[in-house]
């Protein structure tokens, strides 16, 4: 698996990331409208970094799509774990990796998700403004494409893609990788409010998101968002604590601010 001797990859945080990104949009707005105001100038060169910042925030997204690339601009990049899901009859193979690692872990994943798509929902002139929402929508549509088929049943979501251990042991290319996939999952015998009921806000928040561009799609995600939330909320538990194996990289202390 292209070994380096004992060290190990850095785990990645991509939720860490992504609020970088929604707060340089969040920049951006206040410097185009308050900086002539506050004293900021010139206010066109400050707002320019901005802008060239969300761009760069909203590449990053594209150079962590996991499956087949779709309109691919990325030169050193190609398709990739096209046979995650497999083992399950799923195609898990959408998504995004967890930064610098080649796993794929739903929680950061949805939180991911509800962050970029209230972003969305609020600077959406901004970013269109800047030709950037259609990448924004697009990389938001990746993620939630993969969320809705990592929960195939009711009360069922698959929350991980990928060995861990193995992955940080392991730096090659994610298109090369043969690495095994394993799937992990919460049910009700072992319940993950938290994970579950953040995934729920992924699809509520980009269903609105969705509303008036694709109707069909905003309502498949709103009748997966309400399915997930009764599954939260009917089965309580931390999926950390019945999944021991993920405490080692995105623990979770309860569930009671992602049921709120």
């Amino acid at each position: 698996m292209g070994k380096m001797g004992d060290r190990k990859k850095p785990r990645g945080y991509i939720g860490v990331l992504i609020v970088m990104v929604v707060l340089g949009a969040v920049a951006f707005v206040l410097v185009l409208t308050y900086g002539k105001r506050l004293g900021i100038g010139p206010v066109g060169a400050v707002s320019t970094k901005y802008a060239d910042a969300l761009k760069v925030a909203m590449h990053f997204f594209d150079v962590q799509k996991s499956g087949k690339l779709v309109n691919n601009t990325i030169s050193w990049r190609g398709d990739s774990a096209l046979e995650d899901g497999r083992d399950a009859n799923l195609d898990l193979s959408k998504g995004m990796y967890d930064a610098g690692d080649h796993m794929k872990f739903g929680f950061p994943m949805a939180f991911t998700a509800t962050m970029l798509s209230w972003a969305i929902l609020e600077y959406a002139d901004n970013m269109e403004s800047l030709n950037q929402l259609r990448p924004a929508k697009d990389s938001l549509m990746w993620i939630t494409d993969y969320l809705v088929n990592a929960h195939p049943k009711h009360n069922e979501l698959y929350i991980q893609v990928g060995d861990p251990v193995a992955d940080h042991e392991c730096w090659d290319r994610p298109e090369d990788m043969t690495e095994k996939r394993p799937l992990t999952k919460v049910t009700t015998s072992k319940p993950g409010s938290d994970v579950v009921a953040e995934t729920a806000a992924a699809m509520a928040s980009a269903s609105l998101v969705f509303a008036s561009s694709n109707s069909k799609y905003s309502s498949l995600l709103l009748g997966h968002a309400e399915d997930l939330f009764s599954f939260a909320n009917e089965h309580r538990g931390t999926y950390s604590k019945n999944i021991p194996g993920v405490q080692s990289y995105y623990n979770s202390t309860g569930y009671g601010y992602e049921l709120l």
